[in-house]
């Protein structure tokens, strides 16, 4: 405002500066004076007109010093509350960026600490497979809970001499009704295989998706449990103090199916070797069938223990019916001897009523009562 009311001071005081040296001028009848005097009025207008905007320049810098510190202090104000909130914002998202981090690294700890134990678990389980000794022992294990959990431990037993006279011991045998006068049983042998090394290279040789190498591992693998089953005929098939075969029992069933996947060697075991060879479904189903086999004898043996009892309950019931007609021509007696005691007994009463109902005495007359004196 105050600039603005400068301004229009300026220009009143320019406009009446020209109307004097106007009017001057048509006083002046010289143009030369007139132009003089116009020269020396311009000079001294423009030298208050100088001086005017030396005094407006001075109070409009002086404005713009004002404004621009008032901006200064304002957008330094600005800047400050912009810091203190960014840093604020930025210490609060950090914050918890961190705490995430923190915690999923503490997860990452955890799941290695947890990848590291199960390493040492596979690397332990690698060790055990590696052990013949040990990844026998495997498969003996897993054969007994199956024989456990389907029969009974009468129906089988454990390290059996099949062979009459030999000293090799199949693991498991079960025990099958026979004709053998000293024990009555036919054993059948099973025992457990596990060619850790032949099935992993054939895995190996799959996943790497070489035919070559395939085929040699299949063929070791064959060779391998050819051998095994010609060992267990040897070793422990004897009829008819076991049956005609023996069961080979691969403890995983994708070691079963490759064995399956072998064109002709199944058969061929059973023909040649006489050895079934059985995974864990096929051994559960067969188990099974004999566990039925033997209810169903069990059931028949009982039959004829239940006829034998029956038949003696019959002979015992004759003589029970004797007893029981005995005992009641006893009981009649009895009963004739107690209605005879009831006979006696009412007989008895009759004349016990009469010896009760005694006549009543006479009276005397009053002269022959004697009187007692009277003191």
């Amino acid at each position: 405002m105050n600039d603005l009311l400068l301004l229009l001071i300026l220009g009143v005081s320019i406009a009446g500066v020209v109307l004097i040296a106007m009017l001057i001028a048509k006083e002046r009848t010289s143009a030369r004076e007139a132009r003089d005097e116009m020269n020396r009025i311009m000079s001294s207008f423009a030298g208050v007109q100088n001086a005017q905007f030396e005094t407006l320049r001075g109070a409009v810098e002086q404005r713009l010093e004002r404004i621009q510190q008032d901006n200064s202090a304002k957008l330094e104000q600005m800047r400050q509350t912009v810091d203190e909130k960014l840093h604020a914002t930025l210490e609060k998202r950090l914050s918890e960026s961190f705490k995430v981090v923190s915690e999923r690294l503490e997860l990452v700890h955890k799941g290695l600490g947890e990848m590291q134990s199960l390493a040492a678990g596979v690397g332990d389980l690698k060790k055990v497979l590696a052990n013949v000794k040990t990844r026998g022992v495997m498969g003996e294990v897993q054969l007994a809970a199956l024989l456990e959990q389907i029969l009974t431990p009468e129906q089988y037993e454990t390290n059996v001499a099949t062979r009459p006279g030999s000293r090799e011991r199949v693991e498991f045998a079960i025990k099958l009704p026979g004709h053998d006068p000293h024990t009555g049983t036919v054993w059948l042998p099973i025992d457990a295989k596990f060619p850790l090394e032949d099935y992993q290279r054939l895995q190996d040789a799959q996943e790497a998706a070489d035919p070559a190498a395939m085929e040699a591992a299949a063929k070791a693998l064959e060779a391998r449990v050819r051998l095994e089953a010609r060992a267990m005929a040897e070793k422990y098939v004897e009829p008819p103090a076991t049956t005609d075969f023996a069961l080979l029992y691969l403890p995983f069933e994708g070691l079963y199916a490759e064995v399956l996947r072998r064109p002709g060697l199944f058969e061929q075991l059973q023909r040649d070797c006489r050895v079934t060879v059985c995974g864990p479904t096929t051994l559960s189903a067969l188990l099974n069938s004999l566990q039925m086999g033997f209810r169903t004898l069990a059931i028949e043996r009982r039959t004829s223990e239940v006829w034998q009892v029956l038949a003696a309950v019959k002979s015992e019931f004759g003589k029970f019916a004797e007893v029981l007609a005995s005992t009641k021509r006893q009981l009649q007696a009895v009963a004739n001897s107690i209605d005879q005691a009831e006979t006696r007994t009412r007989q008895i009463e009759r004349k016990l009523k009469d010896v009760e109902a005694l006549p009543e005495p006479e009276e005397q007359p009053a002269a022959n009562v004697v009187r007692l004196p009277q003191e």
